[in-house]
């Protein structure tokens, strides 16, 4: 699963200590000037970056470097900015999560209701490639049929915290909600359709013999000051991961939104073209990136004509789908289940596409 939830199973795992009573006010007080800082610092961003652009480097507002150095000078810290306020926010939901008490929640449930509730814990459960293997293994010991099992594997990576933000961000909560609904969606029927194909004999034989480890990532009984910090921690520990993916991906962004004439990414990217949506998954499969990455460049080419179904299918084949994870999947699955895997999702985006591209 694409990295970027952001592909470290420990993130803000490390460094929880117990936090003592008398500390609550003084930690309480410094989020809400870390927060009022935050705030101010993002409401200034086109000014600041319009400033540096045309006053500091002098560049003219109609030309081409202009255009780039400005884009990137405001989207930058914007995405980064975002970046840490939701993975702050997801940490602490986090927290709630382990491996195995997501396990003994899907364990036993039917098929339809374990779909549904796999896709829903699936959105708040961050778990990413290197947790594919442990957490398959777990599941399927754990007596969590198949289906369900791919319908979380789909939906947490999928379904990105990440994505969602900046998706909300830079082009509002319209974009924002169709993308998690879709998701949910692909991950919730693709889950089913495995889970009617009876494909459990394709699963490796020595994957039955082995037992996951009990062992959880977050301390039980965490108080909110314990929360708190483990949400920072994931903060700087993911932050700090996936901020070079966020200034390459704003870098080539960029250049496509001061570089590329307008209505040339409309001719084979736009709703003229029936053939972009599979073109797009088809490219954007093979392609290994994160959120972080990914959402600056879609909304770059957006920009510049291409239709909203055909960059949404894009981006969810880079996120959704790698050929890291396959590699990795391989270790517990036969090539048989792991090519309807692939192609049950590939097909469900590129339905979404096709949809989207008809309805807006």
């Amino acid at each position: 699963m694409k990295q970027d939830k952001a592909c470290d199973c420990s993130a803000g795992s490390s460094g929880i200590a117990t936090a003592n009573k008398p500390n609550r006010p003084k930690l309480f007080i410094a989020l809400g000037i870390g927060f009022a800082v935050w705030l101010f610092v993002y409401l200034m961003l086109q000014r600041m970056a319009n400033f540096l652009t045309y006053d500091v480097f002098r560049l003219e507002p109609s030309s081409h470097l202009g255009s780039s150095v400005a884009f990137f000078l405001y989207d930058a810290p914007k995405v980064i900015l975002l970046l840490g306020m939701v993975v702050f926010a997801v940490g602490i939901i986090r927290s709630f999560f382990t491996p195995e008490r997501t396990r003994q929640i899907l364990a036993g449930k039917r098929q339809i209701v374990g779909n549904v509730l796999a896709g829903g814990l699936g959105m708040v459960t961050p778990f990413c490639s290197c947790s594919a293997v442990p957490l398959f293994i777990g599941f399927v010991e754990a007596g969590v049929p198949l289906g369900v099992t791919f319908t979380f594997l789909i939906a947490a990576p999928m379904i990105n915290e990440v994505a969602l933000v900046l998706l909300i961000g830079l082009f509002g909560f319209r974009v924002g909600l169709i993308y998690v609904a879709t998701g949910l969606t692909i991950a919730i029927v693709a889950g089913w359709v495995i889970g009617k194909l009876k494909m459990e004999k394709y699963i490796e034989g020595w994957v039955s013999e082995i037992q996951m480890a009990q062992a959880s990532a977050v301390a039980p009984n965490m108080t909110i000051e314990d929360r708190i910090r483990y949400g920072l921690n994931a903060v700087r520990d993911i932050v700090s991961k996936v901020w070079p993916y966020v200034l390459i991906g704003i870098g080539v962004g960029a250049v496509i939104h001061g570089y590329v004439p307008e209505g040339v990414l409309a001719r084979f990217m736009g709703k003229g073209a029936w053939w972009s949506v599979p073109a797009a998954v088809l490219i954007g499969v093979p392609m290994y990136s994160n959120a972080a990455g990914i959402v600056p460049v879609v909304q770059a080419l957006i920009e510049k004509g291409a239709a909203l179904g055909t960059a949404l299918a894009f981006m969810m084949a880079v996120i959704g789908l790698s050929l890291p994870e396959t590699l990795i999947l391989r270790r517990v699955l036969k090539w048989q289940l792991i090519a309807v895997f692939l192609g049950v999702v590939a097909i469900g985006i590129m339905i979404v596409g096709f949809l989207f591209n008809a309805i807006l």
